[in-house]
C-alpha cells in the first residue's frame, strides 16, 4: 500500500540523457577582443623596449607579434561569429597548414618571375591565389561534408590570414635586416602598414575564392573547377595584382601629371624613384586612393556572397 506525499514535498528527479561532450575544444565568446587588447599591449611594450635598449634580442618577438596579431584576431572573430560548427581543429589546420603550404608554394613558383614589371604583379597574384586555393583543397580533402559558401568564406579567410601572417613575418625580417644593420624604424613602419592592410588582403581574397570553391563542391567531396570557380580565381588575382602595383601606378600618375624627373614608363627599368617636394601629397593621394578602391571592391564582393547565403545570415 502506497502513501500519498503531502503537497509541496520534494520529488526525486529522474536524470535525463547525458549529452556527450564535444569532440573538439571550444573557444569562449569574446576571446578575439581580449587577444587584440593583450597583443597590442605586448607589441607596443616590445617596440618601446627594443627602441630604448637598441638590442636585437626582442626582434623575433616584435616581428612575430606584429605579424600574427591581426590575422589571428580576424580568424578568431570569423570562427566565433560564423564558424563554430566547423570546429577548432579545422580552423587551426587551415591557418597553420594551409598558410605554410601557401607561402612555400608561392615562394618556389615566384622565384623565376621578372622583377619588377607588370608581368611580375600579374604573375604573383595568379600564383599566390592558385596556391592558396590548392592548399585549401588539401586541408579539406578528407572533410567531404564541408560544403557551401559560408564554410568557404570562413575557412578561406582563415587560410588567407595564416598566409598573410607568415608572409608579413618574412617581409618584416627583410625590412629589419640590411647591410648596415637593423633598421628598427623601417621594421615598425612595415609592421604597422601591413597590419592595417591585412584584413583587406589575403584573408579577404581567399575567402572569396573559398566560397566559390565550396559552393560548387559535389556531395561526395570532389571539387569542381567550374567556370564560376575559375572566373572568381582570375578576378581575385586581378585585385591582388592591382593592390601590389598601386605604388608603381601612383608614381607613374605623378610622373604623367607633373614635370618631375621620374620614369614615365610604368614598371619600366626597375622601380622608379620616390617623388619629392610638393609631389609627396599627390603621390600619397593616388597610392592611398588606389589601396582604398581595391579594398572596397574586395569587401563588396565578399559581402555580396555572404548576403546570398541564408546560412550566413542565420549564424549569431
Amino acid at each position: 500500500m502506497t502513501q500519498n506525499q503531502p503537497p509541496g514535498a520534494p520529488r526525486a528527479r529522474v536524470p535525463g540523457p547525458q549529452q556527450p561532450p564535444p569532440s573538439y575544444p571550444r573557444i569562449r565568446v569574446g576571446l578575439w577582443k581580449q587577444f587584440l587588447g593583450i597583443g597590442l599591449t605586448l607589441w607596443t611594450l616590445t617596440a618601446i623596449i627594443t627602441y630604448a635598449t637598441k638590442s636585437a634580442t626582442p626582434l623575433p618577438t616584435l616581428i612575430l607579434l606584429g605579424s600574427f596579431l591581426v590575422p589571428v584576431v580576424f580568424a578568431l572573430w570569423a570562427y566565433e561569429r560564423h564558424g563554430r560548427d566547423l570546429g577548432v581543429n579545422l580552423i587551426l589546420g587551415c591557418f597553420l597548414t594551409g598558410g605554410t603550404l601557401g607561402v612555400l608554394g608561392a615562394s618556389v613558383m615566384e622565384y623565376q618571375l621578372p622583377r619588377p614589371s607588370m608581368w611580375m604583379y600579374a604573375g604573383t597574384g595568379l600564383i599566390e591565389e592558385a596556391v592558396k586555393l590548392g592548399a585549401l583543397m588539401y586541408v579539406l580533402r578528407r572533410h567531404t561534408r564541408i560544403r557551401g559558401p559560408r564554410a568557404g568564406l570562413v575557412l578561406g579567410a582563415t587560410l588567407g590570414f595564416g598566409f598573410a601572417a607568415l608572409e608579413s613575418a618574412g617581409n618584416a625580417f627583410d625590412a629589419a635586416v640590411s647591410l648596415q644593420g637593423v633598421d628598427l624604424r623601417t621594421l615598425l613602419q612595415t609592421e604597422i602598414l601591413r597590419g592595417v592592410l591585412t584584413p583587406f588582403g589575403h584573408g579577404l581574397w581567399t575567402a572569396v575564392t573559398g566560397a566559390a570553391l565550396l559552393a560548387y563542391r559535389r556531395p561526395d567531396g570532389h571539387f569542381r573547377f567550374t567556370a564560376p570557380v575559375l572566373g572568381t580565381c582570375l578576378g581575385v588575382s586581378l585585385l591582388h595584382a592591382l593592390r601590389d602595383s598601386t605604388h608603381g601606378i601612383a608614381l607613374w600618375l605623378v610622373a604623367r601629371l607633373s614635370r618631375a624627373g621620374l620614369d614615365r614608363t610604368p614598371f619600366g627599368a626597375g622601380r622608379p624613384g620616390h617623388p619629392s617636394g610638393g609631389q609627396d601629397h599627390l603621390f600619397a593621394l593616388f597610392w592611398v586612393g588606389g589601396l582604398f578602391l581595391v579594398a572596397l571592391a574586395g569587401v563588396a564582393w565578399a559581402r555580396s556572397l555572404a548576403r546570398r547565403d541564408t546560412t550566413w545570415r542565420n549564424t549569431p
